[in-house]
């Protein structure tokens, strides 16, 4: 299976970001949320990038394989 791991500002970003690399849609994978983003406490940490892992779904990697 091929899988990537994307990073945004929320996982929505992040989501798209990955389903853009790959060029296939939401239904053609499986998503997996590695971290969610968030904005830093008190102002005294930065913020957090949301990171996600994609995975092509197994019909949808062998169509997208040909």
């Amino acid at each position: 299976m091929k899988s990537i791991e994307a990073e945004g500002k929320t996982t929505k970003e992040a989501i798209h970001i990955a389903l853009q690399k790959l060029d296939v849609t939401r239904d053609k994978v499986t998503v997996k949320i590695l971290t969610e983003g968030h904005h830093g406490l008190f102002g005294m940490t930065g913020p957090k990038q949301a990171k996600v892992k994609v995975t092509l779904k197994e019909d949808a990697y062998h169509a997208h394989k040909i």
